[in-house]
């Protein structure tokens, strides 16, 4: 992602959650159709992560909608809102991450089967680079700042 977004920078994060969340969600869809025998917990737990995703991205895409009424003079309250969201957004890849992990060691139908835990790996891979692209922009020295 370009840092030459300026004053469009929160837009620009925002744009990229909404389009990462909608990758997750889509995950979810792909893990659950590509073993049959796929344990009904982890069938379970992966539609609930799908509602998630969504529902987070209906959020992301008000945002946006909001966001673009102002334009880059965003009041420091909804741009303090954005950087919330974006944390949030970064906290529910982690938990996904953990999981995915979990789900791997877990589950037989995708320990036994080495093409899901190829995807599962390539998808945990995708994940942690939204987050890795959100930190570098939240915090750009390399960690949070302490409030």
């Amino acid at each position: 992602m370009l840092y030459a977004y300026g004053a469009w920078m929160p837009i620009r994060i925002l744009d990229e959650a909404e389009f990462w969340k909608q990758q997750e969600s889509e995950h979810t869809v792909v893990i659950r159709e590509l073993s049959d025998d796929l344990e009904r917990e982890y069938v379970e737990s992966l539609k609930q992560w799908e509602q998630q995703f969504v529902d987070f991205e209906i959020r992301v895409t008000r945002y946006i909608e909001t966001a673009l009424k102002y334009g880059s003079a965003l009041p420091k309250a909804l741009y303090n809102e954005i950087l919330q969201l974006t944390r949030s957004a970064v906290e529910q890849s982690e938990q996904f991450l953990r999981f995915l992990e979990e789900m791997e060691k877990n589950s037989r139908a995708i320990s036994g089967n080495q093409t899901a835990v190829v995807v599962v790996r390539h998808i945990r891979r995708e994940s942690e680079y939204f987050i890795g692209v959100v930190q570098g922009i939240l915090y750009p020295s390399g960690h949070p700042a302490h409030s």
